[in-house]
């Protein structure tokens, strides 16, 4: 069974009301994690068809090709990997 873990690379910012957090995805599971993400969230816009702003759980996030998400609002760590497990598994 996966884990979060799985498909996350690297996790960059702090935690806070008003701080960003980048998301990395592994590079061998990127095309498997945004189908993943695509099919749960709702699609808000797109930008270029390389950034996707994307709603789930009521909140917003941008995904991009690339295999990064950035994410705003999380107070903590685990809250964040809390909801990235619901969005991913």
């Amino acid at each position: 069974m996966s884990t979060v873990a799985d498909y996350i690379s690297r996790i960059e910012g702090t935690c806070g009301a008003e701080s960003d957090i980048i998301v990395n995805f592994k590079y061998e599971k990127k095309d498997k994690t945004i189908t993943n993400i695509m099919k749960k969230a709702q699609l808000k816009n797109t930008i270029a068809g390389i950034i996707f702003e994307l709603t789930y759980d009521n909140r917003s996030f941008r995904l991009y090709t690339s295999g990064k998400a950035i994410f705003r609002g999380f107070r903590n760590k685990p809250e964040l990997m809390d909801f990235l497990a619901k969005l991913l598994l």
